[in-house]
């Protein structure tokens, strides 16, 4: 396995033209008092992709680590969201200043909707805030998160603006190929939250522990290699110095065509998901 000096992530390009480093960093459940540490150690790995959200309260700390890193800005992609309670012509603006202010940034590379909130049905008017906001500047690039086939097509078919990409749960339990194959159909890039299945033993699956072991890696790294052969976008996270590093040296581990079937063969379908379902999902 290369060494993780030598290891620099793939990079994506969305339909709008703007790029994305295909491995990022996660930052959800990580307190604000943690994130600046993790984030900087994060940025000593290797990594330039950080993902974080306005309702896990810690953009303060992810904008501290982002102001002591040392890196140019433009050789960071930060990604923030926007939380449900501020759906809605007039509470984008201002929510989006806020993380703004927070991240101590003039602009975010991508800002997404953070859940679908079918039930409220601000989707659209919020999307088309979204919209507005692309074309400031201030978000290079704008994208979803937890949407469904259906809602993608509404907000394209009533602003003319398509995502540049969607960000669900994905794992090997649980690998949504309907929904990236719809993407894949329509230029969208697919992002996967919980990507390691939040330790709700998926690392423990016999197939992925004999395929880490066939490779001298962990099966978290076998996870992570698998969504970057798949073509996702991924966001692993973690609070420990190490598990920070190994996770930025999945870069070095390269699955075959025998491993990629197996991992298929892991597929639960509706079983395996772990959080909310987006059609469903109605939470302030």
């Amino acid at each position: 396995m290369a060494t993780t000096d030598s290891l620099t992530s793939p990079v994506l390009t969305f339909h709008d033209g703007r790029t994305i480093p295909q491995l990022g960093y996660g930052v959800w459940q990580v307190e604000d008092s943690v994130a600046e540490r993790v984030v900087g150690e994060a940025f000593e790995a290797g990594y330039r992709h950080i993902d974080t959200a306005a309702i896990y309260g810690n953009e303060s700390g992810v904008g501290r680590a982002i102001a002591s890193s040392g890196l140019a800005r433009e050789d960071m992609f930060i990604t923030t969201k926007l939380w449900n309670a501020d759906q809605g012509a007039g509470k984008v603006g201002p929510a989006f200043e806020a993380s703004l202010d927070k991240l101590g940034v003039e602009y975010v590379d991508l800002y997404l909707i953070h859940w679908l909130q079918p039930k409220r049905g601000l989707y659209v008017e919020t999307w088309q805030e979204l919209v507005k906001l692309q074309a400031s500047g201030r978000a290079r690039s704008i994208g979803v998160s937890n949407f469904t086939v259906e809602t993608i097509q509404e907000i394209e078919r009533e602003t003319g603006v398509l995502p540049v990409i969607n960000q669900v749960e994905t794992h090997p339990y649980f690998p949504q190929a309907e929904l990236r194959a719809f993407e894949t159909s329509s230029g969208i890039l697919h992002e996967s939250w919980s990507p390691l299945g939040q330790g709700k033993g998926l690392l423990e699956d016999p197939v992925l522990q004999a395929i880490a072991e066939k490779h001298g890696a962990t099966p978290s790294q076998v996870v992570i290699a698998w969504h970057l052969a798949l073509g996702n976008v991924v966001i692993p996270k973690s609070v420990t110095s190490e598990r920070i590093v190994e996770n930025w040296s999945s870069l070095g581990v390269v699955l075959d065509s025998e491993d990629l079937a197996a991992i298929a063969q892991l597929d639960k379908g509706a079983a395996g998901r772990i959080g909310a379902d987006p059609a469903q999902a109605d939470f302030a």
